[in-house]
């Protein structure tokens, strides 16, 4: 991560249980999530708009996006 800051932030939100259980397990998880754990309020919406693009109904279904999502983030050499 680029934001030592950022990463090394301790206030408990969901987002930082969530990346201390993937790290303890020694899983990848998203990077934003440090993000996300830092400034809960900021990314509230960043995160209902990404649930709403990638889960409510439109002309593909979920399963195809997320293929895509993954295929796009292997493109560009980033875990999904």
């Amino acid at each position: 991560m680029f934001l030592p800051d950022v990463e090394a932030h301790t206030e408990p939100s969901p987002y930082l249980h969530a990346i201390q259980t993937l790290k303890a397990a020694g899983k990848e998880y998203p990077q934003i999530w440090h993000l996300f754990a830092f400034k809960p309020a900021a990314t509230e919406h960043l995160a209902r708009f990404t649930q709403e693009i990638m889960r409510e109904p439109a002309p593909l279904s979920p399963g195809i996006r997320e293929l895509i999502a993954a295929y796009t983030s292997v493109r560009n050499h980033c875990p999904f």
